[in-house]
């Protein structure tokens, strides 16, 4: 080693040192603040959704100093928005420090001025496309959608969307529900279209995706019926989709009867995320930071996955080799995710139009 390339080391060292150091003080700092406030409002967050219950828990041992105050845990992303403009002067324990919400609320409710920019320590985990660049709202954990196998009569899985249109799987294949009704349908018509070209997006991609439905129906592959754990375990609608914790948690309640496989399918691997902010108006501003940095630190993280909910930070957990091998175990293979795609607002948006304009038009619905 050369001595500037030793100096440089040297250099590079101390910075990652000192850099190491600020963030120590900087969360110092910040907890010291918190524990001042004493309290923590939150909204909507039921305890059997992504293992709420324990990741509140966590938050509570971690720091006993603050008393959590949960409002409405079966309220709504709407309720959430309404909540903060209910009580912008409010300063007690009605007004919300905190909401998770759907996608489509973040960019409403900074548009609305309704919540305030916070980037947690682990920013950089966080895929561009599901976090706010100014840092207003940021995604926390997903689902992706998956297929629910009744192995019972289903033998061999299918592992994609080209495998279901194989003639085997006639009359097995069914989905939640109409896509012009049911997010989770429409998502999943959207990614039988990126199955078929994975550069289409929007109302492109919709529509492929409707084409795909429609040769399946054609084929007799596709059930007339709405898929559901009734009628997977009954055999009405072997395979179905949904988002997999849906899915997964459906696997556990059945507990063998009938023996269910979850599977991603391969060609095209769509994720829907929910995302965090802090409100513009929170009377714990501290206490909501903290409870950002924890809900987004490697503890806070692993916590949803132990409910089945995607944490955000998942593809760097597991390069990181962070995640638990006994939660690993209960989900599909940890690389099936790793190409997950969150399809933009506007994607969405467009996909909704084509879904509206020609969903009916093409498979025959009224």
């Amino acid at each position: 080693m050369t001595k500037h390339m030793g100096l440089f080391a040297g250099a590079s060292l101390l910075a990652m040192m000192s850099a190491t150091f600020a963030h120590a003080d900087a969360m110092a700092d910040l907890e010291a603040a918190a524990k001042k406030e004493g309290a923590l409002t939150v909204i909507a967050l039921p305890h059997d959704w992504c293992n709420y219950a324990a990741v509140i828990d966590g938050f509570k041992k971690k720091y006993p100093e603050i008393t959590v105050n949960e409002l409405n845990p079966n309220a709504g992303s709407g309720d959430e928005i309404e909540a903060i403009k209910a009580n912008k002067g409010n300063t007690g324990p009605q007004a919300p420090d905190v909401i998770d919400v759907g996608l489509s609320f973040g960019p409403a409710a900074k548009k609305d001025g309704l919540i305030q920019a916070y980037k947690v320590s682990t920013w950089g985990d966080i895929p561009d496309s599901v976090k706010d660049a100014d840092g207003f709202w940021y995604g926390d954990y997903y689902g992706v959608l998956a297929m629910g196998v009744n192995k019972d009569i289903v033998k061999e899985a299918p592992t994609s969307f080209k495998d279901l249109t194989d003639p085997k799987f006639a009359n097995s294949v069914a989905i939640p529900g109409d896509p012009r009704t049911g997010n989770s349908t429409m998502m999943t018509v959207y990614a039988a279209g990126l199955a078929s070209d994975s550069k289409l997006a929007g109302a492109d991609a919709m529509n492929a995706g409707i084409a795909y439905f429609k040769a399946l129906k054609a084929s007799s592959n596709l059930v007339p019926v709405n898929g559901s754990a009734q009628n997977l375990a009954q055999g009405t609608t072997p395979i179905y989709f949904d988002w997999d914790y849906n899915l997964l948690a459906m696997r556990d309640k059945l507990a063998g009867n009938p023996p269910v496989d979850i599977v991603i399918p391969s060609d095209s691997v769509i994720a829907g995320v929910y995302v965090q902010a802090i409100s513009a108006y929170a009377p714990h501003v501290n206490a909501a930071k903290l409870w950002m940095e924890y809900i987004y630190s490697d503890e806070g993280q692993i916590g949803w996955l132990s409910g089945y909910c995607h944490p955000i930070r998942f593809n760097a957990l597991s390069a990181a080799g962070k995640l638990p091998a006994d939660l690993m175990a209960k989900l599909p293979p940890a690389d099936a995710y790793a190409k997950a795609v969150f399809p933009s607002l506007d994607e969405q948006g467009a996909a909704k139009t084509a879904t509206a304009d020609n969903w009916a038009k093409e498979m025959g619905a009224n």
